[in-house]
Formats: structure tokens, C-alpha cells, sequence
């Protein structure tokens, strides 16, 4: 290319800026990679996917091993990094550990998952036939992030597909992109995980070249992006794995310890300032213990305080993306407008350019609410008392989600019993927020609107990158098709 060519395609790069969630200033950019720029990368990583996947498990855990040691030079950098996307999210400051934790988690388990899944030995069908499988990765994996906790949800599904022998062709959100670069730095360290691991920034338009490129798919998102997402792959006849929306209940009963439940739900409402797939986002406490329920709660909300000051302190940061903010304000004001009434926090503040919002806590609250139907996706707490345990049961399943859920008894076993009634993917019992619980111990599936495909948690969620042949072989003679009639009558041979 010319240096004349070089500058047009320059002058034709889109550029997106990038704001900080702390000071709403916007003090980075994003260039669109188009099209054809993402067709390059996957044809390269396409073409370095036979010799990944030759290597064997055993071959690519040694480079993985090597790539968990790049990780961990850089863990501060990559937090820092994460921290700048977020606003300054707790989590975002264990993001080197967490990271070290999953490429690690699958060096040790990966090899166990995948054997799982294999097969040698005779046809039970046919007994004159040997049948071994053969486990074959998806070339390329397509892998679209979204805004919170970005590089945690990134990975997610980037290190299984590579350790199952897959390339990976990331698109982060262009809302938290920073921490591509970092995380990429240690990337380029290890050639051979370079060579089928590899990046492609932008916004919708870039996800679209990744999902035309692609052989399988996984994102993670909103509902309607992943409506359109799923038509698409469903149009290409690729896999699609998605995780989506949740608007996660919580059951309080008459028996529950109020200083417990009080706890519980508190985070599992305001954690990452409630934007969190599984944060409680429906509370439902029965009527006997409803007021010093919320009078407890509302307590220990008044000594949550924002991070505003110190990225590193306080328990809540600003809305990582901006728009989110008057989401949840509208879903306030709709509630207050039907009867609601908000006893703490409801309104966002802005501090040197952050929006902040404190926890926030409603009672009088109805499913004729949209903030007790739609994901709201802030640090609200919005209570609603009930009657009988069918009835709990009965609020908590009425949602077109089904993510996560928790209940709060006096006991485990009476909070089992109801747990085993709530449609959703996973029931946190005698607390919330228990997700993390289940990486690498089980995978579960998500009910309604919340996602779509095999796990991403498990040991066995490695399998959703890989297709499993099965290889056959006749030791008998072949059947002829000149002498097939008896074939099914009795005493026949």
C-alpha cells in the first residue's frame, strides 16, 4: 500500500469515542475495524487452527501454561485497565487473579471434561462393531463481550474454546475496551497462542463481520441483541451460545433470620452497582416479617457509600455506561408514578462527571411496575410483601427470565424445598450471589428469555467447542443387501 492509499484508508477509519465512567469525560478512541479487517483476521486464525489443534490437549496446555505466566507479569496493568472500563468496580481489581484462576482451572480440568465425553468399545446395537469417538474443535470461535465486568465475561468462554483447540476472535463492547490492550500484550508473549487468539474492535457493525466469519458464536448481552444475534447464526447454521437478561427473585420467609436476609440481599442487590446479570432485582418477604425487613435493609443501606472519592474504596461505583442510568431512573419513575414508594436512594448524582446512585430500596411495589418486570440493571431493591410460600413461588416464576434466583428460610432444607419450585438456571440458598460457586463444579441451563445453549459453567462447558465423531468398524462381515430379506424376522442371522 502507498503512502497515498494509507492516508485515505486512514482519513476512512470511524472513530468512537470512549467515555470514562468516572469523570464522563471522554478520554479514549475506538477505531472501527471494518469489514475486510475482520475477514483477514479470521482467515489468518483460521489458517493457524490445525497445528493448535494438532498439538493435542496436552500440547496446548503447555502453552497455556506459559500464557498464565505472561498473565501474571501483567495482573495489575490488566486490572488497572479493567478498573478504567468499569468505573472503578471492585472485581475489576482482582481481575489479574481471576483471569490466573480460569486459565488455571482449565489445566487442571480440561483434560478430565473432555474424556468425559469420549467413547471405545463395542455397539451395544450391534456387537460386531467396535465404535470410538473423536472429539473435533470448531475452527473459529466467535466471542462478543459486553460492557460489564468486560474482560471476566470475555474469557469466559475464550479460554475453554482454546484449550478445547479452537482459534478465538474477540469483540469486546466498544463501551470498555481498554482492557483488550493489556490482556493482549500478554497474548503476543506466547507465538502459538498468538497465532489463533486475536482481537477485533468496534461496535454492532463489527460484531456482525465476526458473526459472518465465524463457525460458533457466544455472546453476552441484552435480550433483543441477542435475538438478532441468534437469527443470524440461525441464517448461517452455526452454534449459538448466549446468556441474556435476568430479572433474579429472592424469597424472604416468615422464619428467615432478618439480619441474614438483610445482608444477603443488600449485596446481591448493589454489588457492581446492580449491574450484574444475577443481581437480585425482585424481593419477596413474607408479610409477618416484611416491615423489619425493610426497616433492617434501608439500615444497612445508609452505610453502603460510592467509591467517588477513591476508586479502591467505598462499595459502589458509577454506571459504567452512561445510558443505563436513566433506565433505572425511568424504572423508579414509573414505579412511584403506579404507588411505589422509594424509602432510600432513587435518584442519580453526579460527582465530577460519575453517575452514582446509592442503594435503593422500594416497597409498594407491583408486577404491574416495570421494575419488577423488565432488567433494570442498578443498585434497587424494590420489596414486595406475600402470603404463602405458593404465592412466593408463584411472583418469582412470573418473568419471561429465569437466570438466577435465591431463597432465604429458617433452614436449608425448608429453603431447598422452595428452591426446587423457582424456574431458574441456578437457586442460591440461605444467601445470594453465589454464582461463583459453580465455575468449575457444575454447569446449568437458563430458563426463559435468559439465554440459550449449554453451559458456560462446569467442567462440561468446554464441550460446547467441540463436535464429537464416531468411528466404526465392522469386524463381522458386511451385511448384503442380496440376502437381506430375513433380516429382523426371529432366529434370523
Amino acid at each position: 500500500m502507498s503512502a497515498g492509499e494509507r492516508a485515505m484508508a486512514d482519513a476512512d477509519t470511524r472513530l468512537l469515542p470512549v467515555r470514562n465512567p468516572r469523570t464522563g469525560a471522554t478520554d479514549f478512541s475506538l477505531a472501527v475495524e471494518p469489514a475486510a479487517a475482520v475477514a483477514a483476521k479470521a482467515a489468518a486464525l483460521r489458517a493457524a487452527q490445525p497445528a493448535w489443534e494438532a498439538l493435542g490437549l496436552e500440547g496446548r496446555i503447555a502453552v497455556m501454561r506459559r500464557w498464565l505466566g505472561e498473565v501474571a507479569k501483567r495482573a495489575n496493568a490488566i486490572a488497572e485497565a479493567d478498573a478504567v472500563d468499569t468505573g472503578g468496580c471492585h472485581t475489576s481489581y482482582l481481575q489479574g487473579f481471576i483471569t490466573m484462576g480460569n486459565i488455571g482451572g482449565w489445566i487442571e480440568d480440561a483434560a478430565a471434561a473432555l474424556d468425559r465425553a469420549q467413547f471405545a468399545g463395542p455397539s451395544k446395537a450391534m456387537p460386531s462393531v467396535d465404535v470410538r469417538t473423536q472429539l473435533v474443535a470448531y475452527p473459529l470461535v466467535g466471542v462478543i463481550s459486553p460492557w460489564n465486568a468486560p474482560m471476566m465475561l470475555a474469557l469466559l468462554d475464550a479460554v475453554p474454546a482454546l484449550f478445547a483447540g479452537s482459534a478465538v476472535l474477540l469483540k469486546p463492547s466498544e463501551i470498555t475496551p481498554r482492557f483488550i490492550a493489556p490482556l493482549f500484550e500478554s497474548v503476543r508473549a506466547v507465538p502459538e497462542l498468538a497465532a489463533v487468539f486475536d482481537h477485533a474492535m468496534g461496535d454492532g457493525e463489527t460484531g456482525q463481520a465476526v458473526i459472518a466469519e465465524a463457525d460458533l458464536i457466544c455472546f453476552t448481552g441484552s435480550v433483543p441483541t441477542g435475538r438478532k444475534i441468534a437469527i443470524a447464526c440461525a441464517e448461517r447454521l452455526i452454534p449459538v451460545f448466549l446468556e441474556l437478561g435476568g430479572k433474579d427473585p429472592a424469597i424472604v420467609t416468615a422464619s428467615a433470620d432478618i439480619e441474614r436476609a438483610a445482608t444477603a440481599v443488600l449485596r446481591g442487590a448493589v454489588h457492581a452497582t446492580g449491574q450484574v446479570c444475577f443481581s437480585i432485582e425482585r424481593v419477596y418477604v413474607h408479610e409477618s416479617i416484611h416491615d423489619a425487613f425493610v426497616a433492617r435493609l434501608v439500615e444497612k443501606a445508609a452505610e453502603v457509600r460510592v467509591n467517588s472519592d477513591d476508586p479502591r474504596a467505598g462499595h459502589l461505583h458509577p454506571f459504567t455506561f452512561a445510558p443505563q442510568a436513566a433506565i433505572v431512573e425511568a424504572h423508579i419513575a414509573d414505579a412511584v408514578a403506579k404507588g411505589a414508594n422509594v424509602l432510600t436512594g432513587g435518584t442519580v448524582e453526579t460527582i465530577d462527571g460519575g453517575l452514582y446512585m446509592r442503594p435503593t430500596v422500594l416497597t409498594g411495589v407491583t408486577h404491574d411496575m416495570a421494575i419488577m418486570r423488565e432488567e433494570t440493571f442498578g443498585p434497587i431493591a424494590p420489596v414486595m410483601s406475600f402470603v404463602s410460600i405458593d404465592e412466593a413461588v408463584a411472583l418469582a416464576n412470573d418473568t419471561d427470565f429465569g437466570l438466577t434466583a435465591s431463597v432465604i428460610a429458617g433452614d436449608a432444607e425448608e429453603a431447598l424445598a422452595i428452591a426446587e419450585r423457582v424456574n431458574a438456571g441456578s437457586v442460591f440458598v440461605q444467601d445470594t450471589f453465589l454464582t461463583f460457586a459453580k465455575n468449575r463444579t457444575v454447569g446449568t441451563n437458563s430458563f426463559g428469555f435468559s439465554g440459550l445453549g449449554g453451559s458456560r459453567t462446569g467442567p462440561e462447558s468446554i464441550l460446547r467447542f467441540v463436535r464429537r465423531k464416531a468411528l466404526l468398524v465392522q469386524h463381522g462381515e458386511p451385511a448384503d443387501i442380496l440376502n437381506d430379506h430375513h433380516l429382523g424376522k426371529p432366529g434370523a442371522h
